[in-house]
C-alpha cells in the first residue's frame, strides 16, 4: 500500500492547491467531488425561480460537481450526483420528451432532499431542489430557446442538415447530437453573493463533504493510516482523464475467485479509509494531468510527495534545461559538450536546493489491460539527492547534439507564424528514441512497450536494450524514404544510444581527428564524399539527393567496394568546382591515409561507430562554414 500512502501525503502537502483553476493542469479536487463536461447552464434565483440559460461553450465545460462514491464511477444504471447531472435525472418532465431511456427524477429528488434536510445543508441545494421540484426544467429549456423539440413535441435527436436556418449551439456541444443526453450545471444568484456559480463555491464544496461523510456507517481498520475510519464503498476511476473507467482498487467481483478462499469479504483483502482513498486517487488523477506522460492507456508520472517541482525523468535535455523557449536558430547557449554538463549540474543543484536531499521521490507507471481494470506496471521511491543523481548520470552519457526540435514564433516582418529550429546537446526523450528505433508512424502499444523499456534506464540505471540502438542505427543507415528533419533526427538519437551503450558515454561529440579505428574513418569518409557532392549541386542549382545518401545503406553493408562506386562518381563534380574543393579533397586525402594497412580493404559490415565518425564530421564542416571552407 505504499503507493496510496505517498499519495495521500501529497494530497495533504498540496491543500492550499485544491480548486484552484480550471485548466486540465491545475485541478486538485476537493474529496467527494468529480468533474464533468456541462452543456447548459441554467440560473435561478434564491427562492428557486428560473431567470435564464445558456450553451456553455466546450473550452468553458469542465464543472466541478459533488458526487458519491457510486455515481463518481457510474459506468450505467442509477446513480444520481448530489446536485449537477443529466436531465436523464435532474428534469421532472424528462418522460414527456420522448426520450428512450429511463427517467431517475426520483431518486435524485429523494438524494437532494436528504442533504437539504440536514445540518449540513446549502441554500444554493435548497434553490435548486425548489426549482426542481416544479418538473419544468425541460420546458423552461424549451421557452428560452436552448433545446428544440419537433413537431410532435418531442426533442429532436439530431438537427436537420437541410433545414435553411444556422445549426443551434447545443447540437455543436453535445456528443452525438443528443438532446435528451445534455448535462447541466447551476448558477444560484442572490444578494451579496460573489460566487453565484455552484461549482467555485468553497462553503457548498464543504457542506457536502460534511453531510457524505455524516451517512458513513461502516468502520474498519484503514491499512494506510492504521486508524479506524468509514470505509470507502467504491474506489474512484477518471484517473488518467474524464473518460477513464479503469480502478486501481476494485473487489467487486463476490461471485468469483478474486479474493474468496483466503477472505470473506472484499474488507479484508484491502482496507482502505473513505477519506484516504478519495485523496489519493484525486491528488493522482491531479500529478497525471499537470506533469504525467500519457500515450494511449499508458501513463507515467513522477513527483516529489512534498509538492515541489522536479525535472521530468521522460523529457529532453533541452526541456529539462528550460531552453525550448529559445526564439533563434543560430549559435544556442550550450554549443559544446562542456557548457551542457556545467548548465545541466547547475540547473540539478537547483532542484536538490530547492527539494532538500531527504524529500521522497515517487515515480509510477499505469497501464489497463481492460476498460475496467488498472496495473501499476512502474513503482519506484527514491530520496530527492538520489533521484536527481540518476537523472543528472542519463543525460550525461546518453548526450549528443541534436537539431530536431522546433518552436512556433511569430515572425516580425510578416506577422504570421514560422518555426524556428532549436539545436541542442543533450539526451533525447524516450518518446524520441521510440520513434527513432520504430518509426515515426509507430502505433501506440509498441511506443508505450519502448517507453516502459527505456524508464528503468533512467531510473534504475539499467543497460540500454541493445534491439532499440541497432534498430536506430539500421534506421540512420537507410535514409532513402525519410524526409531530411526526420532523418537527420534519427541520425542523432543513433550517435546517442550507440555511445551510450558501447562507449559509455565517452565518445567526443566533436570531431576527434587522431582517432584511427576503421568503421570511425569510413563514417567521416562518408560525410566528405556527401559534402562535396552537395556542394556542388548546390552551385549548380540542382536539388537531389547525392549518390552518398543514396548509397549511406549498401556503404554501411560494404564500404570498401561501396567507396570506389563513390569515390569515382565524385571525379564531375571535382572538376565543377575546380581549386574551391582542393581543401575538401586533402582532408580526404588524410583522413584515408589514416586507415591501418588491412582495415581500409576489409569490406566487412560497420558498426553503429561509423555514424558517430559521419555525424561529428559533418558538424565539423557544418561549423567552418558548410563546404570545406
Amino acid at each position: 500500500m505504499s503507493w496510496i500512502q505517498k499519495l495521500y501525503e501529497t494530497y495533504e502537502n498540496c491543500h492550499s492547491m485544491i480548486g484552484i483553476g480550471l485548466d486540465e493542469k491545475s485541478l486538485l479536487l476537493p474529496i467527494c467531488h468529480t468533474t464533468q463536461n456541462a452543456q447548459i447552464e441554467i440560473a435561478i434565483d434564491s427562492r428557486g425561480n428560473f431567470l435564464r440559460a445558456k450553451v456553455v461553450p466546450k473550452n468553458e465545460a469542465r464543472t466541478i460537481i459533488p458526487c458519491t462514491e457510486k455515481s463518481g464511477g457510474r459506468t450505467s444504471g442509477e446513480a444520481p450526483h448530489p446536485l449537477c447531472d443529466k436531465l436523464q435525472y435532474i428534469a421532472g418532465d424528462y418522460k414527456n420528451f420522448g426520450s428512450k431511456k429511463k427517467p431517475y427524477f426520483g431518486s435524485f429528488m429523494e438524494q437532494l432532499r436528504e442533504w437539504c434536510e440536514s445540518i449540513h445543508s446549502h441554500p444554493k441545494a435548497q434553490a435548486v431542489f425548489r426549482y426542481l421540484a416544479r418538473e419544468e426544467v425541460i420546458k423552461d429549456l424549451l421557452d428560452y430557446g436552448i433545446l428544440f423539440a419537433g413537431k410532435d413535441g418531442k426533442l429532436l435527436n439530431k438537427w436537420d442538415k437541410t433545414s435553411d436556418k444556422d445549426v443551434p449551439e447545443i447540437f455543436k456541444v453535445v456528443v452525438n447530437a443528443d438532446q435528451s443526453d445534455v448535462f447541466v450545471r447551476w448558477i444560484v444568484e442572490s444578494s451579496g453573493d460573489p460566487k453565484s456559480a455552484v461549482w467555485s463555491d468553497p462553503s457548498l464544496f464543504d457542506c457536502w463533504i460534511k453531510y457524505y461523510s455524516s451517512i458513513k456507517e461502516n468502520l474498519i481498520l484503514c491499512y494506510v493510516t492504521g486508524v479506524k475510519s468509514y470505509a470507502a464503498d467504491q474506489h474512484p476511476a477518471k484517473i488518467r482523464n474524464s473518460g477513464d473507467k479503469a480502478k486501481l482498487i476494485s473487489s467487486n467481483d463476490v461471485r468469483g475467485f478474486t479474493f474468496r478462499g483466503r477472505f470473506a469479504t472484499a474488507e479484508q483483502v484491502c482496507g482502505v479509509g473513505f477519506e484516504v482513498t478519495q485523496k489519493a486517487h484525486n491528488a493522482l488523477r491531479w500529478l497525471i494531468s499537470k506533469q504525467g506522460y500519457r500515450r494511449g492507456d499508458h501513463a507515467v508520472v513522477a513527483w516529489a510527495t512534498s509538492g515541489k517541482d522536479i525535472p521530468d525523468p521522460l523529457a529532453d535535455s533541452l526541456a529539462i534545461l528550460k531552453l525550448d523557449h529559445m526564439q533563434s536558430n543560430e549559435q544556442t547557449k550550450v554549443s559544446t559538450a562542456q557548457e551542457f554538463a556545467l548548465k545541466l549540474n547547475k540547473r540539478i543543484a537547483g532542484y536538490s536546493a530547492e527539494l532538500g536531499k531527504s524529500a521522497g521521490i515517487v515515480i509510477m507507471g499505469l497501464d489497463a489491460a481492460t476498460p475496467g481494470r488498472m496495473a501499476i506496471t512502474f513503482y519506484r521511491e527514491l530520496e530527492g539527492s538520489e533521484f536527481l543523481e540518476r537523472i543528472e548520470k542519463w543525460h550525461n552519457a546518453c548526450c549528443w547534439f541534436h537539431d530536431y526540435r522546433y518552436v512556433e514564433v511569430i515572425d516580425n516582418q510578416s506577422g504570421g507564424k514560422k518555426n524556428i529550429r532549436l539545436r541542442f546537446i543533450g539526451a533525447p526523450s524516450p518518446s524520441d528514441i521510440a520513434e527513432a528505433a520504430y518509426g515515426s508512424r509507430l502505433d501506440d502499444k509498441l511506443k508505450k512497450a519502448a517507453v516502459e523499456r527505456i524508464l528503468p534506464c533512467i531510473i534504475d540505471g539499467q543497460q540500454i536494450p541493445r534491439d532499440i540502438v541497432e534498430s536506430s542505427v539500421r534506421r540512420a543507415c537507410n535514409r532513402i524514404g525519410m524526409e531530411n528533419w526526420e532523418w537527420g533526427k534519427v541520425l542523432s538519437i543513433a550517435c546517442a544510444l550507440y555511445n551510450k551503450l558501447y562507449g559509455k558515454g565517452e565518445f567526443d561529440m566533436a570531431l576527434d581527428e587522431s582517432r584511427r579505428t576503421r568503421d570511425y574513418l569510413y563514417g567521416r569518409l562518408l560525410a566528405l564524399a556527401d559534402n562535396l557532392e552537395e556542394w556542388a549541386l548546390k552551385e549548380s542549382g540542382e536539388s537531389r539527393q547525392t549518390n552518398a545518401a543514396r548509397l549511406m545503406q549498401r556503404f554501411s553493408e560494404h564500404p570498401y567496394t561501396t567507396w570506389r562506386t563513390l569515390e569515382l562518381s565524385l571525379g564531375p563534380y571535382k572538376a565543377k568546382l575546380g581549386r574551391k574543393s582542393h581543401k575538401l579533397q586533402s582532408l580526404m586525402t588524410s583522413t584515408m591515409a589514416m586507415f591501418e594497412a588491412d582495415d581500409f580493404a576489409n569490406d566487412k559490415k560497420l558498426s553503429g561507430e561509423f555514424l558517430l565518425g559521419y555525424h561529428c564530421q559533418r558538424e565539423a564542416l557544418w561549423k567552418r562554414g558548410g563546404e570545406g571552407e
